[in-house]
């Protein structure tokens, strides 16, 4: 596919997925099975061909494949399917998924990899009960591709997982109350984040709502301004199932009435990606597990704001 036919516009609720697949074999038949996964294009730096690493027995966890040299980078590679706990077929020419999120570059060992789809984020179906609790719960969302489902993974918990103490946050950091009076809508998917960035924010003084989705967000925001009660500050995940952050954004900053800040918190902040943020209009730009800044920068947009520097023009 020629590169300018999967170029997005930011804000038209579409992402490239990047469609990849394990190869196992199954345990009664004896026959190779393929399952397909995807995840955001926008968190693979690029794919490169595996040089045949197997784990060691003193590796930190079984899925850890060793290191392999990347131009300046020593990159760790893990093994997707020992995670997923899917009995991995071997086969030549397998392929590392390299990644970059949370400011952290890593290697994902898969089967191989099959193209790039320009899906709606309208399209992917929340997993069942069932599909959730399987894959060590790293399953984000289901969408039909053709013949097939693809199911959508989480990478962000897999490293979370992998290590945790990378992800304590101090929320007795933020206990002065710059947000005393301020209130702040957190649109997140997740739900320990969601937690978390309510605590940090209810931490500084700031009175806090949630909401899952980008749909609920918007719809939110619109309720609370028609009762008279309108948000002071928007902190938006950008990846969501309905509408994503940058549509929410776009959304918010072409409705007069619904004229406060937005700040993205996002693992896919990077250089070369905030163009699009900046594209919708967001105020502020955050890459997550950030949280000790957070109160405050979401204050200083709010007084400005509130002091008339970035108030729209009602001409």
């Amino acid at each position: 596919m020629d590169s300018s036919e999967i170029l997005l516009e930011t804000g038209s609720n579409e992402l490239n997925l990047i469609e990849f697949y394990i190869d196992e074999r199954d345990p009664e038949t004896g026959e190779v099975v393929r399952d397909f996964f995807g995840v955001n294009v926008a968190k693979v730096l690029e794919v490169v061909e595996s040089p045949g690493l197997v784990s060691g027995k003193s590796a930190v966890d079984p899925c850890f494949m060793g290191t392999i040299p990347l131009r300046e980078h020593m990159l760790p590679v893990l093994d997707l399917g020992v995670w997923l706990n899917i009995d991995r077929v071997q086969v030549e020419h397998e392929a590392i998924l390299v990644t970059e999120f949370n400011g952290v570059v890593t290697g994902f060992l898969v089967s191989g990899v099959t193209m790039i789809h320009r899906v709606s984020w309208s399209e992917i179906m929340p997993p069942n009960h069932y599909v959730a609790a399987l894959q060590s719960n790293c399953i984000t969302g289901l969408v039909e591709l053709g013949d097939h489902f693809v199911l959508m993974l989480d990478l962000e918990k897999i490293l979370a997982e992998l290590d945790p103490d990378n992800q304590n946050v101090n929320v007795g950091a933020e206990v002065q109350t710059i947000g005393a009076g301020y209130s702040a809508l957190v649109a997140d998917d997740s739900t320990a984040l969601r937690f978390i960035i309510r605590q940090h924010l209810e931490a500084a003084g700031y009175s806090v709502t949630t909401v899952n989705d980008g749909i609920e967000a918007l719809e939110t925001l619109t309720r609370l301004h028609d009762e008279g009660s309108p948000v002071d500050i928007l902190v938006s995940d950008i990846e969501m199932p309905r509408m994503d952050g940058y549509t929410l954004t776009k959304n918010v900053k072409q409705n007069p009435s619904l004229n406060l800040p937005v700040i993205l918190f996002s693992s896919l902040i990077r250089d070369d990606q905030r163009h699009k943020g900046l594209s919708v209009g967001a105020d502020d730009q955050i890459t997550k597990p950030e949280f000790a800044s957070l109160a405050s920068r979401a204050e200083s947009l709010i007084r400005e704001y509130r002091g008339g520097q970035r108030m729209e023009s009602s001409t």
